[in-house]
């Protein structure tokens, strides 16, 4: 549940969370997204290739979503997140000229790599510096930087490819670079870290708990699926292969990254009237719809409305999820499972990125990976559907004992 407004204590916190969801997946990964049209049409690359150098990122996720625990614990996390920011920002530097697949190929995945550390270290550092009562709320801003990175590059990408394709790269980059020391500056003014007390189960409830957790985070790495043809190829699907233009494809990016934005004040007013877990249900259900409604139409409203439900359900669903599992096992237990869900969620990610790009240098065509990944949004609504009824079984047979208990 939220709670509490925010202060100006919370500012470092924001200011640390924000920014390394900004770099890590708002620049990182989505400015990727409006510059695939370009270096296709400029002749960098063919179609297949931009596919696949979009895919490298997601590689990358997992790979770091791995590394990143174990990183935060052996060195200095503010060392850490700034080395990040730096494969961030030199990945689109050193990428501003024309070069060869494999130079790109591995500054994508350095990329991929630096932003998955940036997306586990930066958020549950903010969390930990943050005292319990605002815990909730602080953790569903944080990820509004993914929004302002969507939107950052739905507004400049367009006008900075009018100078050229090699000024958009270095842009960008000098863009990671000013989040880096804003980040920093949130890292160095954090509070001594609040030591939460663990939440402490008994036998049976720990077994129910470890059963929904995995379906939990089971629904998440679907969700890594679902959104991938937005996230990767939704603007070169409306560009070229339906022949809509750059202006009109920069727009739907434009009205994704709003969606991207507003998407964690929506799911914190969701939270506080339903529940974490009526959230995530909700969410999983209006992310499905928006996925699946390019394959049927491909009007204005309904371009717009897939643009901004997917943009808004992509951080949206991050930030459920989070809360949901801090719910399930305490704030204390939060780091390291986040992390694992994490890395299930890169996991499935790069798999599903992969394979649709593979599918579509078979297919030619975007338009089946949306149905497809609509589809796997639908399983993911069933499994958080079936978390519920797990833990309302286990929430009876938890009262039955009690009850059965006190007649003794």
């Amino acid at each position: 549940m939220m709670n509490r407004s925010l202060t100006t204590h919370d500012l470092p916190a924001l200011m640390t969370g924000v920014m390394a969801t900004l770099a890590g997946i708002g620049i990182a990964r989505f400015a990727y997204t409006p510059l695939l049209p370009a270096i296709i049409q400029e002749g960098w690359f063919s179609a297949s290739q931009g596919a696949y150098l979009g895919a490298a990122n997601l590689l990358g996720y997992f790979i770091g979503a791995l590394a990143a625990h174990s990183l935060s614990e052996r060195f200095s996390p503010r060392m850490v997140m700034a080395a990040s920011f730096a494969g961030i920002a030199l990945s689109f530097v050193l990428c501003a000229g024309a070069g060869g697949f494999l130079w790109f190929f591995f500054w994508r995945l350095v990329s991929g790599v630096a932003g998955a550390i940036l997306m586990v270290v930066g958020p549950s550092l903010a969390l930990a510096a943050t005292p319990p009562e605002r815990r909730t709320r602080v953790g569903a801003m944080v990820f509004t930087g993914i929004g302002f990175g969507a939107l950052l590059s739905a507004f400049i990408v367009p006008l900075l490819l009018g100078l050229s394709l090699s000024v958009t790269w270095g842009t960008l980059g000098l863009l990671c670079i000013a989040a880096g020391l804003l980040c920093d500056w949130g890292v160095a003014h954090l509070a001594s870290l609040i030591t939460a007390s663990p939440r402490v189960n008994s036998p049976t409830e720990a077994a129910g708990v470890k059963i929904i957790v995995m379906l939990v985070v089971g629904a998440y790495a679907l969700d890594a699926i679902g959104f991938v043809p937005h996230a990767v190829f939704w603007v070169d699907y409306l560009a070229r292969e339906n022949a809509l233009g750059n202006q009109a494809a920069s727009l739907q990016w434009g009205i994704f990254g709003l969606g991207a934005l507003c998407g964690p004040f929506m799911v914190g007013a969701l939270g506080h009237r339903v529940g974490w877990q009526g959230g995530l249900m909700i969410a999983f259900a209006a992310k499905a719809v928006a996925v699946l409604l390019p394959v049927f139409s491909l009007a204005l409203l309904s371009q717009s409305v897939s643009s901004f439900k997917v943009g808004a359900m992509i951080p949206g669903i991050v930030a459920l999820t989070s809360g949901r599992l801090a719910e399930l096992v305490g704030p204390t237990a939060h780091k390291k499972l986040w992390g694992q869900a994490t890395a299930a969620f890169a996991a499935a990610q790069a798999v599903a990125g992969y394979a649709m790009s593979a599918l579509y240098g078979t297919w030619s065509s975007y338009a089946p990976l949306f149905a497809i990944s609509g589809l796997i949004l639908v399983a993911g609504f069933l499994l958080v559907l079936l978390s519920r009824g797990v833990q309302q079984r286990h929430t009876h047979l938890s009262a039955q004992q009690l009850k059965n208990h006190r007649k003794q």
